[in-house]
């Protein structure tokens, strides 16, 4: 099954998937080990940066012998992909799925490159994501440039782009105080267009609020943060009281913590199909 027809039948059953991103060998294997334990369909992503840290080749080659270890249905992503050249690259490296962000230039501007890239993807069958109003990144303030509903609806119509991640209260990265996302605005949002709706920043978001947003037409929930967080805090408590240098007998600790993070993000996502 493409994640095309995975994400359309999700919707359809206002249920979502969990959208993770890794950025070396042991958060990819916390994020396919949490998976199997729940056997949840999993989306690995990876940014430019991961990309460059890892290699392009050799990161598509541990994602895909990972979900074949683990016998997992799963899709690979490349998340905030800045340029037509990246998105390029990673759809001749195989990727499934891949996300143009040019949400902080206009309108016209978006339109543009998005269709551009939707219209490169049609040959790979991939799915095509992209980002319209202001989703604030790290170190940015989240000060309103929310996504309306009549601006999804003519960005769509005109790109034909597979998914959209909006802007309805999340930010990438953590948050000054607990977020609030406007629940009224994406039913509006959803009632406008069939896109696939895709939540950003989840991580420090209340579940009742995902599960909420779930119930609401976010179909893609995106976890980044919490996971590198999640790793790096567990691998320092663990440096500061051992003079271990085996890295094999250091880093599964923090494998472990992210697994233990992940299994609870996988429930957060399944419980709310069921409300």
């Amino acid at each position: 099954m493409t994640l095309k027809e995975k994400l359309k039948l999700l919707q359809d059953e206002k249920k979502a998937i969990l959208a993770t991103n890794f950025y070396n060998l042991e958060t990819l294997q916390g994020i396919l080990k949490a998976a199997s334990i729940n056997q949840s369909p999993v989306i690995l992503q990876l940014t430019k940066t991961s990309i460059d840290y890892i290699g392009l080749k050799q990161a598509v080659k541990m994602a895909r012998q990972g979900l074949d270890d683990f016998g997992l249905e799963g899709w690979l992503h490349l998340d905030h992909g800045n340029s037509i050249e990246l998105v390029q690259s990673c759809l001749d490296a195989g990727f499934d799925s891949v996300m143009i962000d040019a949400s902080e230039k206009n309108f016209k501007d978006n339109v543009l490159i998005t269709s551009e890239v939707v219209k490169r993807a049609k040959s790979y069958e991939a799915n095509v994501e992209a980002e319209l109003g202001y989703v604030a990144k790290l170190g940015q303030e989240q000060n309103g440039g929310f996504t309306t509903a009549s601006d999804a609806a003519s960005f769509v119509k005109q790109t034909g782009v597979d998914a959209l991640a909006v802007a309805i209260g999340s930010a990438h990265g953590f948050y000054k105080s607990t977020p609030k996302l406007d629940i009224n605005l994406l039913k509006e949002i959803h009632q406008a267009t069939n896109v696939i709706l895709v939540l950003h920043g989840s991580s420090g978001i209340p579940h009742q609020m995902v599960q909420a947003a779930i119930q609401n037409g976010i179909t893609k929930v995106n976890l980044a943060t919490e996971i590198k967080d999640t790793f790096m805090k567990t691998l320092k408590e663990k440096l500061l009281t051992t003079d271990e240098i085996d890295l094999r007998k250091v880093f599964p600790s923090a494998i472990e913590s992210v697994v233990n993070l992940l299994v609870i993000k996988y429930k957060m996502v399944n419980i709310s199909s069921h409300l």
